[in-house]
This record gives C-alpha cells, structure tokens and sequence, in this order.
C-alpha cells in the first residue's frame, strides 16, 4: 500500500516511509491511497474475536507490505498486556440504544495509549531493522504526551521532545509526563497554548536541514500510525454490538480531530455507520463549521479558551485536512491553497459542495463549563458513572442526536476521571482516585523546562540536548 500527502507536493511512500517521517516535506498529512475494504461478510468473521485479534486483521491491510502478519500478531499481543481490563476496551450499556466505549484502561489512563502503545513497538520493530535512530517531535494538549513518553521511554533508538502548554493541562496530566525519568525523554512547558505548539513542531519539521540532521519524526496524529490504531476500537465497538446487521452513530469528544477522524476511516472501509456527532467545548470552532445553516462551509478561528476539558482547548484541527482532502476529491493543490487563506485570514469559505459532504457525515454539538458540569452531575445521577469532562461531552452530544433510524449510539469515554479529578470533585464532591500504579504519582518528583514560544530558543534547546547524548548502537 502507498501513502499520498493531502498537499500534493511530497513522494508517496509505503507505511514504513511513512512511520518514520510523520509529517510530509510539502507539510500535508499522509493518507492512504486507497481504503482497505471489508464486505459484510469480512466484519462477520470478525465476531468473537478478542481486541488483539481483531486489531491485527484491521491493521494488517496497511503494512502488509513492510510486516508480515505473523510479526505484526507478536507486536499486538505485546502491546495489549499492559492494559488493565481484560476487553481492553469495555462497553455498558446507558441506556436504550446508547452505549459507552470506555478507552482508558491502558497504562497512562486515556484513548491516547491504543494507538501509541502500538506505535512505540513499530517504532522500535522498523528502527532496528534499519539499524537507525530517530528524533521525535510532539505537541500535546495533555494525554498524547505522557501516552507518547511511556509507549518511548528507556529506547536507545529514540529521543523524544514534547511540548505541552504552560498551565494549560490538568495535573496529572502534566505529571505523568514530567516524573517519568528516562535520558531519552524531555519535557517542554511552552509559554503559549496547543496550538502554538502544534505550529511549531510543523515550523520544525519545515526546517530541512534540522529535520534531516536529527531524523524527526511525529507521534501525535499527524503520524498516520496514530490513526491507523485507533481505527480498531471503531471496528471492535460496533462488532461487539451487532455490526453489521446494524448501524451506528459515534459520538466522539473533539480536540485535534484525529479520534473522530479514525472513525470516518472505519467508515470508508466498510463499518456501517451513519453519523458522527462531534462534541466539542467553548473551542467550538468546528461545531460552529457544521451548523446546519453553514451552507458556504465557512470556518472562523477565534482565541482559544480556558476550559474545564483542557484537551480540546484547540482552535487548529490537524486531522481535519484531511478529511478536507476527500471532500475537495482528493486535489491537494486545493487543500494547501484553502489552508493557507485559512492561517492568513482567520476565516474562509470552503464551499457549498464541499461542505455538503462533510456535513451529511458530520454533526458538531458543543458544550459550555457550566453545562459540562451539570452533565457530569446528571450522568452520574442517572447511571452511576463516573465520567472526565472530555468524555462527558461526547457523551451528552450523543444524547442530543436526533436517531430517526434506531441506530445505536456509541459514546467514547476518552480519559479516566481521575485525569481531572478537580473538575470531577467540584462538580459531584466526589474525588476520583487513581490507580494503584499511579497512586504516588504526586509524590514523584518532575522534571521540565520552560521555554517561550519561539523556533530559535527550541530549536537551539534540541540541538543542545543531542550533542550531549552519547553515541549508542541500536
């Protein structure tokens, strides 16, 4: 299988190209070419199988060309021992036709770990294979760091840097990146917000002679292994709940687009399903591009806020370039020219027709802090769970969905409520614990730096850092 980027102006490659170098040189974001198909008699087969298995069959169209099943089965295997349910991903039933997926019982407490717990192990099967080191650049908004740090840390084959920004993640977040102690692990607090971090690891990668010095790579969901392992728990959700004899509306909390883009992925290779409904909070940047009335698929960013769901306190979307690219039928000259009026202006339209056909597939619903907590007071009340304000959201923009056609609602729960145990506790006088293996977690002493949002200074902070490591084999 080749891998093409949404900008038109970088080589395809093949999934192993593509691990390895994350972001395309042109700055899209890879795709595949073509979308691996399952008949209805391909998801049939899949019934009965447990999630490791179920991933392999999933994940093996995209890198048959590079592992050989047989590896890839060692590879899953491995990366699902740590998880501390034995469904890996759980599902309860809410209520008539409304169903949770829990994705937070891996080791760092959020979807995060699904893929990158894979990844790490792809990183490391390619790069000894190649006999070769990489840099891995990230920004993170909260769960993608510390899933990143724990799927990398202590490989002599990788270094990594991840940004996160100041005061803008919950503790806990926060502190499952900065107390791991590993010599290939760095932190950074970026004076600014995810976005600002974002930006500059694309600024990076956009620096060649730095990019190509140092290897970089991405681990956070411009890689498009990122969503190649979340594409799993879609397929695994709605075969455990009937697929595809039924159909399936997800509701999925929404930051950087790359969860709910996995599902759209899952879509188009066959998983019955209707309509993703995105829940989003006072960022709402994409619920606003949705609004039924949003007919010329006009986009307006506006200044982040501070929310009680840290995590999508986002107003640039990554992954929704690529779903522009399908939607401006794959003409990457498009994509580029429509992104960059976007970045320039603040504001553009991307055009009736393709807004149309996001828009029969995507619904966005937002809510405020106030009813954030509100709602985790009453799913509480009425269910008895427990839930963090990401997944609360995609959860209540699940129940506002008007299902016409009883089709079963399927909410992800993102995080671990323990992740934002002060929002929790304020909202239900409830202070949710964290597991055993995070119980000291607080106790743990950190380790970062604080950088302002400048290219140079982290520029310069990277290099420093290497020329410093010693030279080790692979």
């Amino acid at each position: 299988m080749k891998y093409i980027s949404t900008r038109a102006g970088a080589p395809d490659l093949d999934f192993e190209e593509v691990l390895l170098t994350g972001l395309a040189r042109d700055g899209g974001l890879y795709v595949p070419e073509n979308w691996p198909q399952f008949s209805e008699g391909d998801i049939k087969n899949l019934r009965g199988l447990s999630y490791s298995e179920v991933a392999v069959k999933v994940i093996h169209p995209f890198v048959r060309d590079v592992i050989p099943e047989f590896e890839l089965k060692l590879l899953v295997n491995d990366t699902y021992q740590k998880f501390n349910h034995s469904a890996i991903a759980p599902i309860k039933q809410l209520g008539p036709n409304q169903w949770l997926t829990e994705l937070f019982h891996g080791p760092t407490l959020a979807f995060k770990d699904y893929p990158l717990q894979l990844v790490g192990r792809l990183f490391d099967y390619v790069l000894k294979k190649r006999k070769n080191r990489i840099t891995i650049i990230g920004a993170t908004s909260g769960d993608t760091g510390s899933a990143a740090i724990e799927a990398c840390k202590d490989k002599n084959s990788i270094d990594v840097f991840i940004m996160h920004p100041k005061n803008r993640v919950s503790e806990v977040q926060r502190r499952q990146m900065t107390t791991v102690k590993s010599s290939n692990i760095y932190n950074i607090a970026l004076d600014g917000t995810f976005d600002d971090c974002q930006d500059m690891v694309k600024d990076l990668f956009a620096d060649q002679n730095f990019r190509d010095d140092h290897n970089l790579s991405a681990i956070n969901s411009i890689n498009w292994a990122r969503i190649m392992g979340q594409i799993v728990y879609y397929f695994w959700t709605a075969i455990s709940l009937g697929a595809p004899d039924r159909k399936f509306i997800y509701a999925v909390p929404t930051g950087n687009f790359g969860n709910v883009y996995a599902g759209y992925a899952a879509k188009q290779m066959g998983l019955p399903i209707d309509k993703f409904i995105i829940g989003s909070n006072e960022n709402n940047i994409l619920t606003r591009f949705f609004a039924p009335d949003n007919i010329k698929g006009r986009m307006s960013m506006s200044p982040v806020l501070k929310t009680l769901s840290p995590s999508m306190d986002i107003q640039v979307s990554s992954n929704f370039e690529r779903l522009l690219f399908d939607s401006f039928d794959r003409n990457g000259r498009a994509v580029a020219n429509a992104l960059e009026g976007l970045r320039k202006k603040q504001t553009i339209e991307f055009g009736e027709q393709s807004w149309s056909k996001m828009s029969k597939t995507f619904q966005g619903i937002s809510l405020s802090n106030e009813e954030t907590k509100a709602s985790i007071i009453d799913i509480y009340k009425s269910t008895g769970e427990l839930l963090d304000p990401h997944s609360v959201i995609g959860l209540m923009a699940g129940k506002k969905v008007k299902n016409m056609d009883d089709s079963i609602v399927v909410s992800l729960a993102t995080a671990h409520p323990a992740k934002f145990p002060d929002t929790v506790k304020d909202a239900t006088d409830i202070y949710p614990n964290l597991p055993a293996h995070l119980s000291d977690l607080f106790d743990r002493d950190e380790s970062f730096t604080e950088l302002p949002n400048n290219i140079d200074t982290i520029r310069d902070f990277i290099n420093k850092k290497l020329e410093e490591k010693p030279i080790n084999d692979y």
